[in-house]
């Protein structure tokens, strides 16, 4: 098993607390994939997100969506 420091997810991301959400949001979409049909056999999910966040070619990318509160009804 790999392991990656937080100054690695540090770079790929705008602070490590965004990779690890990032990495987080992208191995649950790894994990909703049939098992039968997924390209990667025996390797972690998690393991997976955060190596494809932080490689040099980017595999992983991603923009953040800033939500507009509603103002509470009466």
């Amino acid at each position: 098993m790999k392991v990656f420091t937080p100054d690695e997810v540090a770079t790929a991301a705008t602070n490590k607390y965004l990779g690890v959400l990032v990495a987080a949001k992208y191995a649950r979409e790894l994990n909703a994939l049939p098992l039968e049909r997924s390209p990667y056999g025996a390797v972690k999910f998690t393991t997976l997100a955060v190596e494809a966040l932080t490689s040099e070619d980017r595999k992983l990318q991603y923009r953040l969506v800033h939500h507009m509160r509603s103002a509470p009804t009466a």
